[in-house]
């Protein structure tokens, strides 16, 4: 790790004042120190913002509000996300291990960079890390690599179980900078690799995650996450599956469905969602809703089996949800 300044903010205009070229925020401290360590990223400045006051898990008629800087665990355990949304809650159960949980934060885990071991390495081309130096997963291993939303210069997929539960439910992540605050859907800020894969996401800089808010809806209380993985702990996911339904009188009158571990960005899959609605609600309906589900898909040599594996955890998803309980 190369010595680096630090700085601790203890309010939100005193963050947005420590920002510039060469800064970066420090919450959990998961992914970053762990990249530092790798000399992935060499910031020179770090601005501790654990003090800052973005906590708290509040609900209303309009959703669910979470600040960023609440713990993993925290949100996963609160009692009305378990009963509203347990997608999210289900969602963060199988993110990293217990420990992580208990440190990382919401914000920052749907900041973290990417998983591939490419990116990781810095002894091996990464364009996402080094822009223009190539991709060595596209003939390296890439097992793990993404299917959907991939370019030629990068096929790294999104790492985060809880933004794949948040684009399912329709989320969005409010952000704050020294000009003002905006809000963005979550399902357009993060952006495809294209030719510039180093630009993950739609922050700008010097803007800060501040908060992620979730609209109340009729199938958020009936929504679940699946996650398939090489071994049950402690691993990203080969794919994964986050479903929502609003199900009434055996037919389904809403459905939100995203997938993870196969795109390079959390992958909302409205196309099967228009085949769910106003069929009944049976493993038939849901065999033939994700038929198309892989569409577009672009294997490379050791991921071949995503496609068919997306659509299996998709199936074991939706029949998950049962049938019609009104």
């Amino acid at each position: 790790m190369r010595p680096f300044a630090y700085a601790r903010a203890r309010s939100v205009a005193e963050a947005l004042e420590e920002t510039g070229a060469g800064t970066a925020y420090l919450a959990g401290g998961t992914t970053l120190v762990d990249l530092m360590k790798l000399e992935v990223v060499s910031p020179q400045r770090v601005v501790d913002i654990t003090w800052l006051p973005l906590r708290g898990i509040t609900s209303s008629r309009a959703g669910l509000h979470v600040g960023a800087l609440e713990r993993l665990s925290d949100v996963a355990a609160h009692f009305v996300v378990r009963k509203r949304y347990p997608v999210i809650a289900e969602a963060l159960e199988l993110s990293a291990s217990p420990q992580l949980r208990a440190m990382a934060s919401i914000g920052g885990n749907l900041l973290q960079r990417s998983r591939c071991g490419y990116f990781r390495d810095v002894s091996t081309p990464c364009n996402k890390r080094e822009p223009g130096s190539g991709c060595s997963a596209l003939t390296g291993w890439n097992r793990g690599a993404a299917v959907l939303g991939t370019s030629g210069d990068c096929v790294s997929t999104h790492p985060s179980d809880l933004a794949v539960a948040l684009v399912a439910l329709g989320a969005a992540v409010h952000l704050a900078s020294a000009a003002g605050g905006r809000t963005v859907p979550l399902e357009r800020f993060y952006r495809l690799p294209g030719s510039t894969p180093h630009v993950e996401n739609a922050l700008r800089p010097g803007e800060l995650v501040t908060a992620v808010s979730v609209p109340r809806s009729p199938w958020a209380a009936r929504s679940t996450y699946v996650k398939v993985r090489d071994r049950q702990s402690y691993e990203f996911a080969l794919a994964s599956a986050a479903v929502a339904l609003d199900v009434q009188r055996g037919r389904v009158r809403g459905a939100r469905v995203a997938a993870g571990g196969v795109g390079t960005v959390p992958w909302r899959l409205r196309g099967v969602e228009r085949a769910l609605v106003g069929r009944p609600a049976t493993e038939e309906t849901y065999e033939a809703a994700v038929v198309h589900a892989a569409d577009g898909a672009r294997p490379l040599e050791h991921n071949a089996f995503k496609p068919a594996l997306l659509r299996r955890t998709l199936v074991r998803a939706l029949t998950a949800l049962g049938g019609d309980r009104a």
